[in-house]
């Protein structure tokens, strides 16, 4: 007998005949002898809808109203799917975050999980329930506000359950059947991966890919925790996200990934001297902005500097705004942004032991005349800001060059 929790999200929850299908595959899964816990999304389209109505009462909704708002999507489908698993003849019951006791630090609408009571979920498994949870919430420890995960967050919560309850795997269905060498609707040849390592899938979710919320690849490296994604349409198998063995490093890249939700500010000439990169990037983290990619030019006469970065384009506005506020203080010239730009990275645990990857890299985007505005490398991806007009080629041409094709 196995533990498993299954997350399900919208697309497979998104009406009453899917939410049945996944009790069929839930019923399927107890059947074959297993516990199971079920973390759910909201149905599908419904978060977008319940943010629809709070601007229409509000400008600026408040964070933590948002959050009772936002959550009740979770809370309405985990209870239509425990129903469903009745029906079929099997016991369940559902829970809410705060029931499952998931506690979380007090930021509203991307809280961060502190820790897990597992206590009640555990129970109920041993009185042979299928615990069906929503997703995407938890409450704070001393007020018990409710909270919320951010976007994603049912995946953070379902690997993190599975963490506290000390389970086998963690199966994420979704809408596709694993995880892939890129994007197949890029690259229609794209190849399902049959396993990948924690680390590439991290650099691959955080680079733009996806198939699953980073921090749940986070919580599950941390906690090793197995993760299998899954389609919740087939019975396909998925691609298992694993700790990384000797033969991951026999394959150089693993994947192509893309983002096309980039922003790059630049603040042109700054005063080149000690404490100026200090003061903005304190003043951009004080406004919750998370950097991605940074790079200093400096001027001829060693005087003057251009300092650029990069943010996702829904913080862009405000990244301008803080440091344009900052650089007035600095004496800097001007501030600029770009939406127009993407960025493409090339992901393997094998370019730690295999070198010219950035050069392959680098060189195609030359043959097929494509800039590179920023670079940034790890140990186990390189990733380049380019034209966003130039994405789905850079995609096409570099899937191709490192043969990840069928």
């Amino acid at each position: 007998m196995a533990l498993i929790v299954q997350k399900y999200g919208g697309t497979s929850v998104g009406s009453v005949e899917r939410i049945k299908s996944v009790a069929e595959r839930v019923v399927r899964t107890v059947k074959d002898g297993n516990k199971v816990v079920v973390v759910v999304s909201a149905m599908s389209g419904e978060t977008d809808k319940l943010i629809t109505l709070a601007n229409q009462l509000s400008a600026h909704p408040g964070e933590r109203e948002m959050d009772m708002l936002l959550s009740s999507g979770e809370r309405v489908t985990s209870a239509l799917t425990a129903m469903a698993v009745e029906a079929l003849g099997t016991k369940a019951i559902s829970f809410t975050g705060r029931q499952a006791g998931i506690i979380t630090d007090t930021v509203h609408t991307k809280a961060r999980i502190e820790r897990i009571n597992g206590d009640r979920i555990s129970k109920a498994l041993e009185e042979d329930y299928v615990v069906v949870i929503a997703g995407f919430q938890g409450v704070t420890e001393g007020s018990t506000d409710v909270t919320t995960l951010g976007r994603g967050g049912s995946d953070l919560s379902a690997v993190a359950i599975a963490a506290a309850v000390k389970a086998d795997l963690c199966e994420i269905y979704t809408d596709v059947d694993g995880v892939y060498t890129t994007d197949p609707n890029i690259v229609p040849e794209a190849r399902k991966l049959e396993k990948i390592s924690y680390e590439e899938m991290l650099e691959l979710a955080s680079l733009g890919a996806k198939v699953l919320q980073t921090r749940s690849v986070e919580f599950a490296m941390k906690y090793n925790v197995p993760v299998v994604v899954r389609s919740s349409f087939n019975n396909n198998p998925g691609t298992l996200v694993v700790e990384e063995d000797k033969g991951m490093e026999n394959v150089v890249v693993s994947g192509i990934a893309y983002d096309k939700n980039q922003a790059k500010v630049t603040v042109v000439d700054v005063p080149d001297k000690p404490g100026i990169a200090a003061k903005l990037f304190n003043a951009i983290a004080s406004a919750n902005i998370i950097i991605d990619m940074i790079v200093q030019n400096i001027s001829s006469d060693g005087k003057f500097a251009d300092i650029s970065f990069t943010v996702p384009k829904t913080d862009a506005k405000r990244a301008v705004e803080v440091a344009g506020a900052i650089g007035k203080e600095m004496g800097a010239k001007r501030v600029d942004l770009r939406e127009d730009i993407s960025k493409v990275s090339v992901v393997g645990v094998g370019m730690r032991t295999h070198s010219g990857v950035a050069a392959k890299m680098f060189q195609q985007m030359a043959d097929h005349n494509i800039n590179i505005f920023m670079i940034s490398t790890s140990e186990i991806k390189v990733s380049c800001i380019i034209d966003l007009k130039f994405t789905e080629l850079a995609v096409r041409v570099l899937h191709e060059t490192f043969d990840l094709a069928v």
